[in-house]
């Protein structure tokens, strides 16, 4: 469900200041997710269901136990926030040096090597749909995710200027069972859980 207020678009930024308070104020209120968008506030009703987090979990000790020690594949908080573009989200995975993460507030989205999401079988338009438009947006060099509602994914990489802002020139896509590469390392999707 996303909640857009009339302004929203024109990203000013007493409205975003007041989506960033709401968004706040609701953590561990309601179940789900709150992320802001350039529409508005997106809430995924999920509440954390055992193949969503499950697959997670596989994912980030699958590229942790390849990745160098002072990178993490990290699940927890805080946000990835472009406060003058109005965008605050939360990657189920982001892979990010250990030192970037000593900062006080939000992750910078410009230190993460790579988000990788699991599709959330309540509102997958928000990871195949506008998290697609808001990664490359904030900087975040590859995008990675991962569907479990169909067994495939895409691995979105390449940066580069278009008419509408920032998108990602390559869509590598895969099925679950191969082999899929973000960034240097590559994993295997072999025993992911399905919806």
């Amino acid at each position: 469900m996303t909640i857009a207020p009339d302004d929203a678009q024109q990203g000013a930024p007493h409205v975003y200041q007041a989506m960033r308070d709401f968004v706040q104020s609701m953590d561990d209120t309601l179940p789900g997710k709150f992320e802001i968008t350039k529409e508005g506030i997106v809430h995924d009703m999920m509440a954390p269901i055992g193949p969503h987090e499950l697959t997670a979990v596989h994912l980030r000790k699958r590229l942790e136990k390849i990745m160098p020690e002072e990178l993490v594949a990290h699940t927890g908080t805080p946000d990835v926030e472009v406060e003058a573009e109005g965008i605050m989200r939360h990657p189920d995975i982001m892979v990010i040096a250990l030192a970037d993460m000593d900062v006080p507030g939000s992750f910078d989205p410009r230190t993460l090597i790579a988000a990788v999401e699991v599709v959330s079988r309540s509102n997958p338009d928000n990871d195949w749909v506008t998290k697609v438009r808001d990664y490359p947006l904030m900087g975040i060099p590859i995008y990675a995710i991962f569907d479990p509602r169909t067994g495939t994914g895409a691995v979105l990489t390449d940066i580069h200027p278009t008419p509408d802002g920032p998108r990602y020139a390559t869509r590598k896509d895969f099925v679950y069972g191969e082999d899929v590469t973000i960034a240097d390392w590559t994993i295997s999707t072999d025993g992911l859980p399905r919806y």
